[in-house]
């Protein structure tokens, strides 16, 4: 971390070190997908349809988007560590419930209450943009995502195998174990970062008005939910074209299904590198058009009669590669455009990607079949990705217009 800000590991005096915040950031990240390999056999398990289990993706993601929109307001009150350890422990017990859980109702209700797991993504930014300015926030949360990227590499498959090995509920106990792990980490060496306002839990979100009137910050924010839309969908329809219409097992599903997360830690990677030296702008730009060059290519090969595992697992790595490019460099964009409200910007700008998210995961399960294959899935991770293109050009040429 910059000199500016001495950091001692396990010294809660100081800021939290990079590797506590990669914790954070990835905790958040493994929730979201290690079960996925295993929705079939839990469909099984509590005697349901597909459809019916598939709802706790969607449904964790929507109720992600509702808690980050109070998750930035009040830890612009209260402080980052302190609402970060709480949210820790309310995961802990919701993944408890999760695995007690005597039917697909009750585990549902829980798998929602799961997404409190946000305040970990939602502060480990606010904490960096705390002590960085907008470039360089860009380029530290680069680095970041790009340590978070490697949970997703390796979660899916890490999930497949513990449901071999053990049953679907083996992913839960880990995110238990995990969850625990990252509370402890955060208690002895996160200190608090806020700058106090003064301001009241009110006075903060009145301020929300103040963020949604910027332009910029709109364009950022939709900017990285359209790139994000394309990755959210392929949560909510990969599983289904990965078992159903290829015939894959839990286990190379798994495999399969981290494809993104190549992508997304090169794309982290250029992120942490040349963010400073192009700005934020090009590399949203970029990386909206890396997401829709895989979305189209991918279709292209479906509608010329090649589509195949390989080809849409493989594509998506593009996809991948321009949320890397994209999210963190967007992020630190809707940072800035109010500083002194980063953590509610935070909130915001995170409730509305995981909002439209839930959306499109819920829309891509209601239109997936057996007879339409995957090209639901692929239109609507095209289509979004358009979108994203067009928000960050909106951006750029306002900004051209009014010579910032």
């Amino acid at each position: 971390m910059n000199s500016a800000h001495a950091v001692r590991f396990l010294d809660r005096s100081t800021p939290p070190h990079l590797t506590t915040l990669i914790m954070l950031a990835g905790m958040s990240a493994m929730v979201m997908n290690i079960f996925l390999p295993s929705l079939p056999q839990m469909a099984d398990h509590f005697g349901t349809s597909y459809g019916v289990i598939q709802l706790s993706v969607p449904l964790y993601l929507l109720f992600s988007a509702i808690i980050q929109l109070f998750v930035g307001p009040i830890s612009d009150n209260l402080g980052r560590r302190n609402v970060t350890l709480w949210g820790m422990g309310l995961f802990v017990a919701a993944t408890l419930g999760c695995l007690w859980a005597p039917n697909v109702e009750i585990f549902l209700a829980f798998r929602m209450a799961q997404a409190v797991v946000a305040v970990a993504l939602v502060l480990s930014r606010a904490v960096l943009r705390d002590l960085y300015s907008q470039d360089e926030a860009a380029s530290m949360l680069g680095y970041v995502t790009m340590g978070m990227a490697l949970v997703p590499m390796i979660s899916p498959a890490l999930g497949g195998v513990l449901d071999e090995a053990f049953g679907w509920q083996a992913s839960f106990w880990a995110l238990l174990i995990m969850g625990l792990a990252v509370m402890v980490l955060v208690w002895f060496d996160q200190g608090e970062t806020l700058q106090s306002t003064g301001k009241s839990m009110t006075q903060q979100f009145r301020e929300y008005p103040e963020l949604l009137g910027s332009p910029r910050f709109w364009g950022y924010s939709l900017a990285s939910a359209f790139c994000s839309g394309a990755f959210f969908a392929y949560l909510g329809g990969a599983p289904f074209v990965g078992s159903d219409v290829f015939g894959m097992s839990p286990f190379w599903l798994g495999l399969a299904f981290g494809a993104p997360a190549i992508g997304y830690f090169l794309g982290n990677f250029l992120t942490g590198r040349f963010a400073t030296r192009f700005g934020i702008n090009r590399m949203v730009l970029w990386g909206c058009l890396a997401n829709a060059c895989g979305g189209a290519v991918s279709l292209l090969i479906f509608l010329a009669g090649h589509g195949s595992a390989i080809t849409f697992f493989g594509m998506v790595t593009l996809v991948g590669l321009g949320n890397g490019l994209c999210i963190p460099n967007a992020t630190a964009g809707m940072l800035s455009v109010r500083p002194h409200l980063a953590g509610t910007a935070s909130g915001l700008g995170g409730a509305i990607m995981i909002g439209g998210g839930s959306a499109l995961a819920v829309l891509t399960g209601l239109l997936l079949s057996e007879e339409t294959g995957a090209y639901p899935l692929l239109w609507i991770m095209l289509l979004t990705a358009i979108a994203g293109v067009a928000s960050i050009m909106v951006v750029i040429r306002r900004e051209k217009v009014l010579g910032l």
